[in-house]
């Protein structure tokens, strides 16, 4: 594949995903209102908010760390447009992959949250110092659970680590979901990227309410219409990534296509529920319950898995 292409499929991926990231945070502030009993802004709202940022000022704090301020959330944004490009790409066709490219777009994934601590740490705020601190916390909390649930989907799907060949499994054998450990590594994986987008009851990192903005605090104009972007973006490709490791995969044709819709509809609709009906917990309780509760849940999905590997047993 020569250079060109590989920046087309790197655009195209990148402006579909930003597109769906968009819609879905509409939908989003959308469905919130009404659960609010209010009316809410129209979905364009978030490309109305975007755009109003990149019109704005440039400011830096004078004890911020130079142009590492400024640069740190562009290397966030890359990590989520290839991460959402590879997931594109092996969904709709299966056998472009390579050998572990599911440890990669994992790897990827982890990348924006890496820059929002960097970010906070550059700026020299101490509100901002505080969310650095907690939002680190929770990256080593959730990602252990997170690896465990990835593993359930790679043992039901014949132990490659290739996303193609994850998806095709599903398309011949059933979704991983339809098992008992498919369906808990799932549930394991949706509280896991409830954390990684940092919504409550996992925004500890953000807490405007204790922390103004928390990591966000010194960012304006561009930079934090960068920002938006990224999270936007890990709003569309998370849901894909469960779509793809334990539903099935995604496809963009005919019945299955409208099938795809209706799960992204579905997990963006649970995240927002999620979100609007659970306080937002203490950064201790955060870790107690990814460490005691959601790790050990990952884990008997695993064992599960493996034993209805071993016995032959599909549904286990």
């Amino acid at each position: 594949m020569d250079m060109g292409t590989m920046i087309l499929i790197l655009a195209g991926g990148s402006l579909a995903t930003a597109a769906l990231g968009l819609l879905a945070k509409g939908v989003d502030r959308k469905v919130t209102a009404r659960l609010q009993w209010r009316v809410g802004p129209p979905l364009y709202q978030p490309v109305i908010d975007c755009v109003k940022l990149l019109g704005k000022e440039t400011v830096m704090p004078e004890v911020a760390r130079g142009t590492g301020f400024l640069m740190i959330p562009l290397f966030g944004l890359a990590g989520a447009c290839l991460a959402a490009t590879l997931l594109w790409a092996m969904n709709l066709q299966t056998r472009v992959g390579f050998v572990g490219d599911a440890i990669v777009v994992l790897y990827l994934l982890t990348i924006p949250a890496v820059t929002t601590i960097l970010g906070a740490a550059a700026s020299g705020s101490p509100h901002a110092a505080v969310g650095a601190s907690r939002e680190a916390k929770l990256l080593i909390s959730y990602e252990l659970p997170l690896t465990v649930a990835l593993l359930t989907a790679v043992v039901h799907t014949g132990g490659s680590f290739q996303i193609g060949a994850i998806v095709e499994a599903q398309r011949a054998a059933g979704a991983v979901a339809t098992s008992v450990s498919g369906l808990l590594a799932f549930g394991v994986a949706m509280l896991c990227i409830q954390a990684k987008l940092g919504l409550v009851p996992f925004d500890q990192a953000e807490a405007e309410t204790e922390l103004m903005a928390g990591v966000y605090t010194e960012y304006g104009g561009p930079p934090l219409a960068v920002i938006y972007l990224m999270r936007f973006m890990l709003l569309a490709a998370l849901p894909i990534l469960l779509i793809t490791l334990f539903w099935g995969g995604v496809q963009v044709f005919g019945w299955a296509g409208l099938a795809s819709v209706g799960k992204f509809a579905v997990l963006i609709v649970l995240i927002t529920l999620i979100r609007n009906t659970n306080p937002r917990l203490r950064i201790d309780q955060s870790l107690r319950f990814f460490w005691y509760f959601v790790t050990p849940v990952a884990l008997a999905a695993l064992a599960a898995a493996l034993l209805g590997r071993a016995w032959e047993v599909s549904w286990l």
